[in-house]
């Protein structure tokens, strides 16, 4: 075999070795991609739910909410107030687009569950009434980390990877519109459909608490 073949040998076996790497990178990348969408819908389902039911909750709002606001010192009309804000945090989170509001809704969200963190353990409370609200603010943290491109401010939006395209122009499409809203009528029919258990349920949680005298 004279050089100039061995030269062209050598340089094809370079060009499908990196043509592997680039392959496999891809491959990873694409998985990656999946796996970070799958626990950005995860966590985000879990505070939307959240704040659904807990909007519910508020404006009803059923015994256990009023006990507990008397126990950590708080107004009764403030249930309203957090009710409210709820409501339109997970409508805000949801939705497609809107990426300035969810901004403000991510960081509303998180100061209501550590400020809700820090109300249980000023006055003594254990981990079975802080512990909850703080799982939700890692939710919260978690959700906005993973957030996909589309749903960040322009300048916030994480540079695409090699081989693959920036974000597109936000999603207008009816079904874009219809699929987290058509969720969240669900999220909020059962938690309707369900409050009178989890009424009962919490009465239960605030006698042995010694928030409520039987």
């Amino acid at each position: 075999m004279n050089m100039p073949d061995r030269f062209d040998e050598n340089a094809e076996r370079r060009t499908q070795t990196t043509r592997t790497h680039e392959k496999a990178a891809t491959v990873a990348r694409s998985g990656w991609s999946r796996i970070r969408l799958i626990a950005f819908w995860a966590t985000t389902f879990v505070i939307v739910f959240e704040l659904t039911a807990g909007s519910v909750w508020n404006l009803v709002p059923i015994e256990w909410v009023e006990a507990q606001l008397r126990h950590l010192g708080y107004p009764h009309y403030f249930a309203y107030i957090l009710g409210v804000w709820q409501a339109g945090a997970a409508v805000a989170i949801i939705a497609p687009r809107l990426p300035l509001i969810k901004e403000w809704a991510y960081a509303g969200a998180f100061f209501l569950w550590s400020s809700a963190v820090v109300s249980h353990l000023t006055i003594g409370d254990g981990l079975q009434t802080w512990g909850p609200p703080l799982m939700f603010g890692a939710c919260a943290i978690a959700s906005w980390v993973l957030r996909p491109a589309d749903r960040r401010l322009p300048a916030s939006r994480l540079r695409p990877a090699a081989g693959q395209d920036a974000a597109g122009p936000p999603e207008t499409r009816p079904r874009a519109w219809a699929v987290p809203m058509g969720l969240l009528v669900v999220l909020y029919a059962v938690s309707l459909l369900t409050l009178p258990a989890a009424d009962a349920m919490m009465h239960e949680w605030a006698v042995q608490n010694g928030w409520i005298d039987e």
